[in-house]
């Protein structure tokens, strides 16, 4: 399952630096994670300072 960025995101980009696949690009209000190319390592989520980030 891919994972998702929740509206608790605060823009400050951690996530896609720890993407090994860049599968995260910033939106107009917060970061958005493409399911498509997301392959569920978690990296992000714990690389979260605010915990947005949770598997679907």
């Amino acid at each position: 399952m891919a994972y998702k960025i929740s509206d608790a995101c605060i823009s400050c980009g951690a996530c896609a630096d720890t993407c090994p696949v860049g599968a995260i690009s910033e939106g107009d209000t917060q970061y958005n994670i493409d399911a498509e190319a997301c392959i569920s390592c978690g990296a992000c989520a714990a690389g979260c300072p605010v915990e947005a980030i949770s598997e679907e």
